[in-house]
């Protein structure tokens, strides 16, 4: 994987993560419970993502 490609995983890593903290501050400012579940199912996904990256990194690290 060249070095370029490596900067764009770092990006969209990066990119989660500041999507996660706008997710969780934006659902701990809600009342209305049925927003409150549907940021909850977002920060979901967008965990599932990251950790899918971090996965990607790792492996890329271990090779």
């Amino acid at each position: 994987m060249s070095q370029k490609e490596l900067l764009y995983l770092d990006d969209a890593y990066c990119h989660e993560t500041a999507l996660l903290k706008v997710l969780e501050d934006t659902q701990s400012r809600l009342e209305d419970e049925d927003l409150v579940d549907f940021i909850d199912d977002e920060i979901k996904n967008h965990q599932d993502m990251q950790k899918k990256l971090l996965k990607v990194l790792e492996d890329i690290k271990d090779e």
